[in-house]
């Protein structure tokens, strides 16, 4: 099979990409002591979880099915949070994690009884600082849902738990600011940190970004963990499948209207969620910012502002040709959906030898399914 031969709109995962990334994450590992659980909220493509297994510790969650499949398909340690959990929810991922952490304190004293003796129980803190380019992302942000902050945290409550989460980052780029926020989370609880096994310091960390002072994230880590001895985690998800998967897309038709929009079998709202939430534009492989032709490259979907870029192109783009929209894994298969009906991506990996692997692919009946199954 070669790429021509599949229908778009599909995901390509690169596998020597992923590898590339998840060797700088074994380095990091190696450095520091820090162990890394996969966040599946970003990208759970489990079809590559067998490349993704030797270089990580296991899986974090927010969900009930994320910790069931991060338990059944991935292994090692399978870490659970969820930022509100009903008494069923908890009866079943008990059984299932290593870790379960509670976002709040009336969660954890309400369920702590059903996890004890199962796993180690975690509580998220939030410290009221954060690296977050995005208020929408912004942990700390006004009003916060996400964590108990130091002067709502009852102090008997840290003798009941194992360890604590903090999540504070967005896409942080700096290894200095993250160091920085852990000299400001030593600084609010250190005297807390001293009495726990483990800290969870959460994702956002993108230490795998061209540039990135590894060594300096390293140090910190592991000054970090030396200063209140306890087992340091990061939650990756970004960071580990960054720049390893397209989207690619046809060029079914092209419009003028002042702007000339070429409309591919794709969606943003369907198919790349996190384009439309975010307003950050997507890449294409084939634009080159010095050409003469400029587009609007368009979705198929009713919505009117449902587009994934602007860009320019050596060439006039044609009906029937086809678009690599990079960048593609993290936050978009996790929420692809089916508005108008759309056809879905289907799934691919291009393995190191230049094999290409169908993980998944849709049809009617999965859309029909996913609305009824019976009628009243």
């Amino acid at each position: 099979m070669v790429e021509q031969d599949i229908k778009t709109p599909y995901f390509l995962i690169d596998e020597q990409k992923l590898i590339a990334n998840l060797e700088i994450a074994k380095t990091l590992k190696e450095r520091s002591g820090v162990k890394l659980v996969l966040a599946l909220k970003c990208f759970s493509t489990w079809g590559v979880f067998d490349i993704i297994k030797p270089y990580l510790d296991g899986t974090t969650s927010s969900g009930p099915y994320e910790v069931k499949l991060g338990h059944e398909t991935f292994g090692g340690e399978t870490h659970a949070y969820s930022v509100g959990y009903c008494e069923e929810d908890v009866i079943e991922v008990a059984e299932l994690c290593d870790k379960l952490i509670f976002n709040s304190q009336s969660q954890l004293e309400a369920h702590r009884h059903l996890v004890e003796g199962k796993a180690s129980i975690g509580l998220r803190l939030n410290p009221g600082v954060s690296c977050a380019g995005q208020d929408l992302a912004d942990p700390a942000r006004r009003y916060s849902r996400l964590g108990v902050h130091k002067n709502q945290l009852k102090l008997e409550n840290i003798d009941t738990i194992d360890g604590v989460m903090f999540h504070m980052n967005c896409e942080n780029k700096s290894a200095a600011s993250f160091v920085l926020l852990l000299d400001q989370l030593s600084e609010q609880f250190g005297e807390q940190l001293d009495k726990l096994e483990w800290v969870s310091l959460g994702g956002g960390v993108f230490f795998t970004w061209p540039g990135y002072d590894l060594d300096c994230l390293a140090n910190g880590l592991t000054n970090f963990a030396q200063r209140h001895n306890v087992q340091l985690y990061l939650e990756p998800g970004e960071a580990l499948i960054t720049k390893t998967t397209d989207l690619v897309v046809t060029v079914v038709d092209v419009v003028d209207n002042e702007m000339q929009t070429a409309i591919v079998d794709s969606a943003t709202e369907a198919h790349r969620l996190d384009t439309l939430i975010y307003d950050e534009p997507a890449a294409i492989e084939q634009a080159n910012d010095a050409g003469d032709h400029q587009y609007i490259i368009g979705s198929c979907s009713c919505l009117a502002g449902d587009q994934f870029c602007v860009a320019n192109f050596e060439q006039p783009l044609r009906i029937g040709q086809r678009l690599n929209i990079l960048d593609s894994a993290g936050y978009t298969m996790v929420k692809l959906n089916w508005f108008n009906g759309l056809k879905m991506p289907s799934i691919y990996c291009k393995k190191s030898s230049g094999e290409l692997k169908k993980l998944n692919e849709f049809g009617y009946q999965d859309f029909k399914r996913s609305l009824s199954q019976w009628r009243v």
